[in-house]
C-alpha cells in the first residue's frame, strides 16, 4: 500500500512541474506569472551621429559668399510657404573660434539681413548655433563640400534635421550634384515633396540698417 501512495505522489509532483509555466491548469486557478524585467530603453540615436562631416573641410576656405539653391526640410514655415521662398545669400567670415554669418533674403518686398554666430567645435566640420538654452542649440554639420562650387550642410534642432545645398555661384552647379543632394535628402526621409528650390536671381545687395536683425531662425 505504501508503494502505491509513493507512486501517486510521484505522478502528482510530475504534473505540478509540467504545469508550472502554464497560465491555467485544467479545472484550477490561474498560475501566478513570473515577474519580468521591463525591456531596457534603447538610447536614441542622434541623427547627426550618422552624418559625419566631410574630412576635407577647411573653415578658412568655407568663408565668403554662398547662394542657397535647395533645402530639404519638414519645417512648418517651408511646408506652408515653400512655393514662395525668396532668393537667399549667406556670407561667412572667420573670427577666432567662430564664424560670423550674414544671411540676406527678401520678405514683404524688402531686403533683410540676419546676423548669427556659428561656434566651432573640436570636431572639424561641426559647428553650433547657440540658442537661449543648450536644448535649443542648432548643431550644424558640413556634410560635403569642395569649397569652390558647392556645400551640403545639415542643421539639427531638437532632433529635427534641415538640409541645405549652397553654391558659390547660381549657375555653375552641375545636375549630378543636384541629384546627389536629392539622394542624400531621401536617406533622411525627405522625398521630393520636402524639397524646396530657391530662386537663383535677384539676390539682395546692400541692406538698410533698420532691416538688420540678430536672430535664431526656426529652420
Amino acid at each position: 500500500m505504501a508503494g502505491v501512495w509513493r507512486c501517486m505522489l510521484a505522478v502528482v509532483v510530475l504534473m505540478c512541474v509540467c504545469l508550472w509555466d502554464s497560465t491555467e491548469a485544467v479545472g484550477g486557478a490561474k498560475s501566478r506569472p513570473r515577474p519580468q524585467r521591463p525591456p531596457r530603453k534603447k538610447k536614441p540615436v542622434d541623427p547627426l551621429d550618422s552624418t559625419p562631416a566631410a574630412q576635407n573641410v577647411d573653415i578658412e576656405q568655407m568663408t565668403g559668399t554662398w547662394y542657397l539653391l535647395n533645402t530639404a526640410s519638414k519645417c512648418t514655415f517651408l511646408m506652408k510657404h515653400g512655393t514662395s521662398v525668396e532668393p537667399t545669400v549667406m556670407t561667412l567670415t572667420r573670427a577666432n573660434q567662430t564664424l560670423s554669418v550674414s544671411t540676406k533674403t527678401r520678405r514683404d518686398h524688402m531686403c533683410w539681413e540676419i546676423l548669427q554666430v556659428y561656434h566651432l567645435t573640436p570636431t572639424n566640420g561641426k559647428l553650433t548655433l547657440k540658442g537661449s538654452s543648450p536644448a535649443l542649440n542648432t548643431e550644424i554639420v558640413i556634410g560635403e563640400t569642395d569649397h569652390t562650387s558647392f556645400a551640403i550642410m545639415y542643421y539639427q534642432k531638437q532632433g529635427k534635421i534641415t538640409m541645405k545645398l549652397y553654391g558659390r555661384s547660381v549657375d555653375n552647379l552641375s545636375e549630378p550634384m543636384l541629384t546627389k543632394f536629392e539622394q542624400l535628402a531621401e536617406k533622411q526621409g525627405y522625398g521630393l515633396a520636402y524639397l524646396f528650390p530657391f530662386p537663383n536671381y535677384s539676390h539682395c545687395g546692400t541692406v538698410d540698417k533698420d532691416h538688420v536683425i540678430n536672430c535664431v531662425p526656426t529652420c
